[in-house]
């Protein structure tokens, strides 16, 4: 599937602009792991994902990461042209938690053509509002639930992203998305399992009683 049946507001731009985006966007593969952007001294551009999944988090002084949202197929990165929005400055991190499929438009055009399209614009601005919103919901989830519930609530989500109740992930990993140490996963985790919450075996960790799991988020 080519950008112009993945791009919402496609049908939006003029043709001028068409033109111009189809003659500057540039595919490119990220193997898992692969950094797409690294702070607020970084610019890509603007990145729209084809395939796969990336992952949007930022880094403490120390090293301790925390997630803040996930990106999937047909999802837009915007913080990856930072550099265009001059009254935006985030440090955040962006990396590929699988094998992404993206298309990239290089920040001159994007800036170009933001500055022009008023349907661009508006878009741009919605999806700043989204992405101030999920970031929100995190805070308020630090703020305000407890880490068994957090965790839970993680796992589940997980497991929806990967269709199953089998999920590979090591402790440091889920401390890294939730922004506390390993130490505490492993704890939270071995009274999952005394719970009869989760199955926990080398590398893996297996969800037994989803509805019991729920209920804890939902308590």
């Amino acid at each position: 599937m080519e950008f112009v049946h993945l791009c919402p507001i496609w049908d939006k731009l003029s043709p001028a602009h068409q033109q111009l985006v189809s003659s500057a966007i540039v595919p490119k593969t990220l193997g898992k792991g692969a950094v797409l952007h690294d702070g607020s001294t970084d610019c890509a551009g603007l990145v729209l994902i084809k395939s796969g999944q990336l992952r949007a988090y930022i880094l403490s002084e120390d090293g301790r990461e925390i997630t803040l949202y996930r990106l999937l197929d047909q999802d837009i990165c915007l913080f990856s042209a930072s550099c265009v929005m001059r009254s935006v400055q985030f440090e955040i991190m962006i990396s590929a938690e699988k094998e992404s499929q993206v298309f990239i438009l290089p920040p001159y055009i994007f800036k170009k053509i933001m500055e022009e399209s008023a349907p661009l614009a508006n878009y741009v601005n919605e999806l700043m509002a989204t992405r101030f919103s999920e970031v929100m919901w995190l805070i308020e989830q630090i703020m305000w639930k407890s880490v068994d519930k957090r965790l839970a609530n993680f796992l589940l989500e997980e497991s929806a992203l990967e269709d199953s109740d089998t999920l590979k992930l090591t402790h440091e990993a889920i401390a890294n998305h939730l922004g506390t140490a390993r130490e505490v996963v492993t704890r939270m985790l071995r009274y999952f399992q005394n719970e009869g919450y989760v199955k926990l075996t080398r590398g893996t960790l297996e969800i037994i009683d989803r509805e019991g799991m729920e209920n804890l988020v939902n308590d």
